[in-house]
């Protein structure tokens, strides 16, 4: 008690001149005292508690109430407050941040249909997930898909992609060689299996799979296979996304010819797509050709991103202004269109790099206008 006043005196020396740190610290440690003077007085009680319950009664009580106090609190209270953990305080699991971030991709609604529910249903408590959350993101270049995995790293974690818990990894950049694929499935595995020991809750983001060494994903299998959970390690609760250009050019091949016969863009759902995508993933050369990933059916979802039409490439390019607090004419705009974005050969409306090359257009035309 005398040290719990001894911090109120702290407090209240400190906090009047605003200094941030020192003020968020004395108030976690002043709760946490409160805490132990709380527990400690109960505690206390106990040896006169004797002559109205017995023994058995006694240690069983004893027991819950030790039981209440936990090292994760005192840990979350101090520690956690200034360093990343792996806990709620830093992995808040926004989802609904996620779904106000979306409003900013333009041209893929199955991807909003699909993934919102897809990543609400695993992080939930109580989720009862037997396995890890595994995505499959595929289209063509500049129609979204980094944006997204992006949005999805700063909306489930406080530091997003600057997070600990966060690990992405770049296609040749960090698996150059196709001889060395074993030795970099021992190696990713290995990683894996270390990072989630340290946060169950770790994402793991693979970019450009489509330029990754054939088998090397192999030895990851096991970790994202049902009743994931070996040598005390629990896999279920880590997600994983892959993102590659394989088998763009076949979503626009169909989407095109739905189009044709006049299905609507917007009427097109998750099923017009999905088996194209897992056949184009097995079949074509990448990081998921004959992979085991795909026979073993531990891919719980493959999701197209669409391809962009011009409308689309124009609202990147309002948005992209948008950040500089410009709003051009169309003629601007028109411009920047006619001379950066070309077509797909067949179809003549999907755009080839959809919004990939506009924000340095953009940036472009902000700097000469002194913006």
């Amino acid at each position: 008690l005398t040290f719990a006043a001894f911090v109120k005196f702290l407090y209240d020396i400190f906090v009047p001149n605003n200094t941030s740190v020192v003020r968020a610290f004395l108030s976690s440690l002043q709760t946490t005292m409160a805490y132990i003077f709380y527990y400690s007085t109960v505690l206390s009680l106990i040896p006169y508690s004797l002559a109205f319950f017995d023994p058995v009664t006694i240690g069983w009580s004893a027991a819950a109430l030790l039981g209440v106090w936990k090292a994760d609190f005192l840990k979350d209270q101090t520690y956690c407050r200034y360093r990343e953990c792996c806990s709620e305080r830093s992995i808040p699991a926004d989802v609904e941040a996620l779904r106000t971030k979306l409003v900013d991709l333009y041209g893929q609604h199955i991807l909003k249909q699909q993934l919102i529910p897809a990543l609400a249903s695993h992080l939930r408590k109580g989720s009862g997930s037997r396995k890890p959350l595994v995505i499959s993101f595929h289209g063509t270049p500049g129609t979204g898909k980094n944006m997204v995995a992006d949005m999805i790293a700063n909306s489930i974690y406080a530091k997003g992609l600057r997070s600990q818990f966060v690990h992405k990894f770049m296609g040749r950049a960090d698996f150059p060689s196709e001889e060395h694929s074993a030795s970099y499935g021992y190696s990713l595995h290995y990683r894996v299996k270390k990072a989630i020991e340290i946060c169950p809750r770790s994402l793991f983001i693979f970019d450009e799979v489509d330029k990754m060494p054939k088998g090397i994903f192999e030895a990851l299998t096991s970790i994202v296979d049902y009743k994931s959970f070996a040598n005390g390690v629990d896999f279920s609760q880590a997600i994983f996304i892959f993102l590659s250009n394989t088998a763009g050019v076949e979503i626009s091949t169909h989407l095109g010819n739905l189009l044709l016969k006049g299905i609507l863009r917007e009427h097109t759902k998750l099923g017009d797509f999905e088996t194209i995508l897992e056949r184009a993933a097995y079949n074509l050369d990448g990081g998921l050709s004959k992979s085991s990933l795909i026979e073993a059916h531990v891919i719980d979802h493959f999701i197209p991103f669409l391809p962009l039409e011009k409308s689309h490439i124009y609202q990147c390019l309002y948005a992209e202004f948008g950040r500089y607090n410009m709003h051009p004419d169309k003629e601007v705009l028109d411009e920047i269109v006619g001379n950066v974005v070309t077509y797909d050969p067949i179809h003549g409306v999907f755009a080839k790099s959809g919004c990939k090359k506009l924000d340095k257009k953009v940036a472009v035309v902000a700097y000469r206008s002194g913006r």
